[in-house]
């Protein structure tokens, strides 16, 4: 049986199995901490559809709100 190539979504490189790389499914463990640095500085992002009332997830109340009312840093805001 024949395996399809895959290719690093980061790079293009072809990407050994996944029984051989631990960095699966990138080409190398550069390649993984840059996707990974991408996700945590928001360049990538989860689309959201609004539901019924017109809200997404993100405009809904939240637990972080509330923190956020009484001037507490949220997750979201870098801690100084």
């Amino acid at each position: 049986m024949t395996r399809a190539m895959a290719f690093c979504p980061i790079c293009g490189e072809v990407v050994a199995p996944r029984e051989s790389n631990k960095a699966f499914p990138f080409c190398n463990a550069r390649c993984k901490s840059i996707d990974l640095g991408k996700w945590l500085s928001e360049q990538y992002t989860v689309p959201t559809v609004p539901d019924e009332a017109g809200e997404t997830d993100g405009d809904a109340a939240s637990e972080y709100d509330k923190v956020e009312e009484h001037g507490q840093p949220t997750p979201r805001e870098p801690l100084h």
